[in-house]
């Protein structure tokens, strides 16, 4: 079960940084329905294909490099849904199971069709602001759960627990404020408005020009609306992005204070370099994210720069943890 844990969490970062290579090349509505493309389970590539799926679909002509890169996220997201649901298998017919596996495991099946629900809704609403950040931050929270489930069913990880519980209000102060950023990260994406400060450090040649944030932080808005590029003006983006750019250094600031005191402690030193390591690359990537005007391939890394640093403080917040009986295996 560990094993199969590990290779799930493997799975879901590949499916979130896949997911962002799909959005943030303009291809989330690269198949306007769900769960196939253009009325089959495949993308259309042949001629005839494609003047079947246009005529069921005049108002969205078909992109094959559009909807090639849909369906590949959707097939992998569709492994993933397996791979959970084995996972769930294996807790219920394991008497040896550890306590608590069972729960985690259920709640990652239901997590895991409510992903597949967001996924739905994404391309049935149209790429809805509200949507594409619920379902960034669902896929998040899969690859953290089956991080979890692998160190739960790992003897030598859950040995590791208590090492860092001098430091566990700092460590979940972290965690909480690195979720909220993933978040802003998220509306910032799904707002597109990642280009709203073409510059850096100023914005728009300003320390602080016009901006609306009542009309960019509107969270729902109304169906039926195309929003693929954006609805918002310009003020009401970069509103989005400025807060965006404050958490940032407001996570920087705190997470570079609990690397440097993971750092000070031998025992925990490794975990401070890895976290200094990936924070400060995570920063590097989203000023180059501006400065070279949203890189394909700079930006599907930062939105996996974010997985990784929330999987290293999940980790933190492991070792920050008490043990416990759950932590131990049943009784035969």
């Amino acid at each position: 079960m560990h094993r199969l844990a590990v290779i799930a969490a493997l799975v879901a970062f590949a499916v979130i940084v896949l997911g962002a290579w799909v959005r943030l090349s303009h291809a989330g509505l690269g198949c306007p329905d769900w769960p196939g493309c253009y009325g089959q389970l495949s993308w259309p590539a042949q001629q005839h294909e494609v003047v079947r799926a246009e005529q069921a679909f005049p108002d969205r002509p078909v992109e094959t490099h559009k909807a090639w890169r849909e369906m590949v996220h959707r097939y992998l997201a569709g492994a993933l849904v397996l791979l959970v649901a084995a996972l769930n298998v294996l807790a219920w017919r394991n008497r040896d199971s550890v306590r608590g596996t069972r729960l985690l495991a259920g709640v990652l099946l239901g997590l895991i069709l409510f992903q597949a629900a967001l996924g739905m809704w994404t391309v049935t609403l149209k790429l809805k602001p509200i949507i594409v950040m619920a379902h960034l931050l669902g896929g998040l929270a899969t690859f953290g759960l089956l991080l979890w489930l692998a160190w739960t069913t790992s003897a030598a990880r859950r040995a590791a627990r208590g090492t860092a519980a001098h430091l566990r209000p700092l460590i979940f102060a972290g965690l909480g404020l690195l979720l909220l950023q993933l978040a802003l990260g998220g509306w910032t994406s799904a707002n597109y408005a990642a280009l709203a400060c073409p510059d850096f450090p100023t914005c728009q040649g300003a320390w602080w020009p016009e901006t609306n944030f009542g009309e960019g932080f509107v969270l729902w808005r109304e169906i039926g609306v195309d929003y693929e590029g954006g609805v918002l003006d310009l003020a009401s983006r970069t509103a989005i992005h400025l807060t965006h750019r404050i958490g940032a250094l407001l996570t920087f600031l705190l997470l570079g204070f609990i690397a440097l005191r993971l750092v000070r402690d031998p025992a925990l030193r490794r975990e401070g370099l890895v976290l200094a390591a990936l924070l400060c690359f995570q920063v590097l990537l989203g000023i180059q994210n501006v400065v070279l005007f949203l890189p394909l391939a700079n930006a599907v890394a930062h939105n996996g720069g974010g997985a990784l640093l929330l999987a290293a403080m999940l980790w933190l917040a492991w070792r920050s943890a008490p043990p416990s009986a759950d932590d131990l295996p049943r009784a035969a």
